[in-house]
């Protein structure tokens, strides 16, 4: 893609994006704290999670990509083999090397500011090698360009997943005035 989706704020989850998020995954979110980023279409794609579940079972992905479109754009990303070429690199290219563990200790930060859970890793692989690129998209995304070297690289890879419109369709009853004018 030339250019990626831009940052957005983080917010507060409205009924209308836990409505997105159920339509787009297909139950209702646990432990859901914000929307840590928003598609170009205007509706989730990334939310961050509580380190916790509801239960108290530690989940300690703290940004969750929920956009099916993305999430199945980056599977063939993955099916094709990106993830064992980026770890291949990560153990040639000492600065790659230092800038993806500089993602891991910004991630463990960022959860950490919220909940600590100690002895448990940061998600997605970091820092040593690639094992879910929908997390370091995720990462990416709710951080922003230049933290996460590899969900940046995997970002620039992918289609614009919006440009057919949004994933799910909101039905109206789940929105208020003030959403549906925003």
């Amino acid at each position: 893609m030339e250019t990626p989706p831009p940052p957005t704020p983080r917010t507060e989850p409205t009924d209308a994006d836990v409505e997105a998020f159920r339509l787009q995954l297909g139950r209702p979110p646990r432990g859901l704290r914000a929307i840590a980023h928003r598609c170009p279409c205007g509706q989730p794609d990334v939310v961050e999670t509580a380190p916790r579940l509801p239960d108290g079972t530690p989940f300690p992905t703290l940004y969750y990509l929920t956009c099916p479109r993305a999430a199945s754009a980056i599977g063939t990303l993955e099916a094709e083999g990106v993830m064992k070429e980026m770890t291949e690199r990560l153990g040639r290219d000492p600065e790659l090397a230092a800038a993806y563990r500089a993602a891991h200790e910004d991630y463990i930060r960022r959860r950490d500011e919220i909940e600590e859970l100690t002895g448990f890793p940061s998600a997605g692989g970091m820092p040593d090698r690639v094992k879910c690129l929908h997390v370091l998209v995720a990462h990416s995304l709710a951080a922003g360009p230049g933290v996460n070297p590899l969900g940046d690289e995997a970002i620039a890879m992918l289609p614009e997943w919006w440009r057919k419109g949004p994933c799910v369709q909101v039905p109206q009853e789940h929105t208020t005035s003030e959403e549906s004018d925003a």
